[in-house]
């Protein structure tokens, strides 16, 4: 069957799905809780998300406090059969308000210049978040990636209700493509709230002649029990954890030996690959020690991670490996710089990177608009 024609804005009347079975005309009657916001987009295709409100529980403890939980019904729509490149409205209610309405652009089918930007650790300070985002927002990018810990607590639905507050003018008109970090812990409610590609843990996709993976370094929320001790902890991260990353790892290099034509290839993960905090240089070192050198060898041009709060620029061979996780979590003191650094700094701050037909430019830019360093790539000959 043929595409959607192509035009200048095309108005999409979308059919509502849930995640749950209900009674449509009961959904047509709710009021949007959070949303509509943008998910896996590609150049013929979007998946359109939103959630209306299912109702409250109320928890009263020994000292007679009482506090409410809301619950939340998903929706999603997908669209496809579009035009790449090519600019869309939609609107899920139709009802003459502004309340489902949105725009996007659907990634280019083939290779020309687009922006993107990355942020990561927006979990808390919901005011720095907010101005963070409000930024992005006037960068215009095409769409956009969080390195991990987007909220405080995966599992509290008030830490959702915050992103999704702070997020709603940005993910109504640009896709937000996430990674799994530690404060996200492995909870349900971020499989729910997220439409993301392939078993959304890890995953890649593709934006003209550039390669996008995202990892999974936390893995299944195993916690080892507390009463296992010495070689007995031990045997359980390697029986428990261990499998499950040297499965990621063996599907990594699968993707990127697949998609060894892409001009540029940028890799995303949550804990850090070269920290520059004292307390978390033995993590890190562990962590290179067990993925080697395939982000050189593949020849990878940027890594971007989160989890230490700052902003950090360091090299190997010619990957550049770059920490942005000012996002709004309390920063961390930079105390212990590396062999591999090139700059760093404690500050707020996001990533606008700008891919071209031969270079990439990648630059860090604080809260406050001010440029912190710039970095330019070549394609991959």
């Amino acid at each position: 069957m043929r595409k959607i024609p192509l035009s200048v804005l095309a108005v999409i009347l979308l059919i509502l799905t849930a995640f749950n079975s209900c009674d449509d005309k009961k959904v047509e009657k709710k009021t949007i809780a959070f949303g509509p916001y943008l998910q896996n987009m590609s150049d013929d295709r979007v998946t359109i998300c939103w959630t209306t409100k299912d109702g409250t529980a109320t928890l009263k403890d020994a000292k007679g406090r009482i506090d409410t939980v809301n619950s939340y019904r998903m929706h999603k729509t997908i669209v496809a059969r579009l035009e790449g490149n090519t600019t869309y409205n939609y609107d899920i209610l139709n009802d003459g308000s502004d309340d489902g309405k949105g725009m996007f652009t659907t990634f280019p089918d083939k290779a020309q210049p687009f922006r993107f930007c990355v942020l990561g650790d927006t979990r808390s300070n919901h005011d720095i978040h907010q101005r963070i985002v409000n930024r992005i927002i006037d960068e215009k990018p095409l769409f956009v990636v969080n390195t991990g810990d987007l909220v405080g607590n995966g599992n509290s639905m008030n830490d959702w209700e915050h992103f999704f507050e702070i997020n709603k003018e940005l993910i109504r008109n640009v896709p937000y493509f996430s990674v799994l970090g530690n404060h996200e812990k492995d909870s349900e409610n971020y499989y729910n709230f997220f439409s993301l590609p392939g078993n959304e843990r890890y995953y890649f996709f593709s934006v003209g002649n550039a390669l996008f993976v995202i990892l999974d370094m936390e893995g299944p929320d195993y916690n080892t029990p507390e009463y296992l001790h010495g070689e007995a902890r031990e045997k359980f991260w390697n029986e428990i954890g261990k499998p499950y990353l040297v499965k990621e790892k063996k599907w990594l290099e699968n993707v990127l030996t697949l998609n060894k034509g892409a001009d540029f290839i940028f890799v995303f993960f949550h804990p850090t690959f070269y920290s520059i905090k004292k307390s978390r240089l033995s993590g890190a070192k562990e962590r290179r020690k067990f993925w080697g050198d395939i982000f050189e060898r593949h020849h990878v041009q940027a890594v971007f991670n989160g989890h230490d709060h700052y902003y950090h620029h360091a090299k190997h061979g010619k990957t550049n490996y770059i920490v942005t996780a000012g996002g709004g979590a309390g920063l961390y003191n930079t105390d212990a710089p590396q062999p591999e650094t090139v700059f760093y700094k404690k500050i707020n701050h996001y990533m606008t990177v700008d891919v071209g037909m031969e270079k990439a430019e990648i630059r860090a830019i604080d809260i406050d608009g001010n440029l912190l360093e710039k970095i330019v790539v070549d394609k991959i000959q």
